[in-house]
Formats: structure tokens, sequence, C-alpha cells
């Protein structure tokens, strides 16, 4: 096929389309061919043949099924098991900020009642004491005398002697 030549330059602002210089051809496909028959007798070997292929692969894949659901139940067992553990977890702590807060109210109360006036309110009310009167202070004279003893028995400490030191000891005993 002869193609059209173009000028060199080209005046508009979408550029020409070009042809292609072959054409594809169609391809026809041949008509389907019957397939010879087989006997009734060999389609029936190949039908039983088949039933075996698929209770086998039914097998597979009940035994397949049967593994994914076991790990299945594994994985949402072991996930119970750490809810469990966490709620545990929790109410255990609740538990210690519970008994912390009753720690530091124990300590205050505790605080509160060594008050020092707390103290003397509560030996006034219920015990019935008073503070002490210049009365009821009595003054002991004591005679300017020392009342220390020196010590009359003097201590020996015993070092523990090396072996050399034993056997040199008992040699100058000796002499």
């Amino acid at each position: 096929m002869a193609m059209q030549r173009f000028n060199k330059y080209q005046y508009e602002t979408s550029p020409r389309k070009l042809e292609p210089e072959y054409r594809t051809q169609q391809k026809k496909y041949p008509k389907k061919s019957t397939a010879p028959k087989i006997n009734k007798q060999v389609k029936k070997e190949k039908i039983a043949k088949g039933n075996n292929i698929r209770k086998r692969d039914r097998a597979k894949l009940v035994i397949a099924l049967g593994l994914v659901f076991a790990a299945i139940f594994a994985i949402s067992y072991r996930n119970s098991q750490i809810d469990e553990s966490f709620t545990k977890n929790e109410e255990m702590k609740k538990q210690y900020i519970s008994m912390e807060k009753e720690n530091d109210q124990m300590k205050v109360d505790i605080e509160n009642n060594l008050n020092l006036n707390n103290v003397e309110q509560q030996a006034k009310e219920l015990l019935g004491m008073q503070r002490l009167t210049n009365k009821q202070t009595v003054y002991i004279s004591l005679p300017k005398k020392d009342y220390i003893q020196p010590a009359v028995e003097s201590v020996i400490i015993e070092e523990d002697e090396g072996i050399v030191e034993k056997i040199l000891n008992k040699i100058k005993n000796i002499f």
C-alpha cells in the first residue's frame, strides 16, 4: 500500500494520525471436531476413579478444616485466659489503690492523735490528770559527797597470740 506523504510542516495543533502499513488479519478458528465416543464401561471406570479421588480430597478437606478449627479454638482460648488474667490484675490494682488511700488516711489520723494538745486533753478528760503546780513539786537536797567508788579489781585482757609467739614465750619462761 502506498502511503500519502505529508509536508514536512503541520499547521494544525493536533497531529495527523498515521495509518499502519499493514492490516491485521482476523484468524478463523477451526470448527469443533467431535470426539470419538467412549464405551460405557470405560466411562464407568473413569467415574469410579474420580469418586475415589474425590473421597480422598474430601477427607483431606475435612482434616484441614478440623486443624483450622482447632487452631482458632486454641487462639480464642488463649485470648480468654489473657482477658481473665487482665481483669484479675485490674481488680488487684484497684484493691492496692484503695489500701494505699486507707493507709494514708490512717497516717493522717495517727498524726492528728499524736498532737500534744490532743494527748493533754485526753489525759485530762479520760484519766483525770492535771498539770503540775508549784505546790506539788518536791525538792530533795543531797550532800555534796562523791558517791563514785573506784574499781578494786583489775581487768586483764588476753590477746590471742600466734604459734610462733607462744613458742618464744615458753622458751623465755624456761630461762
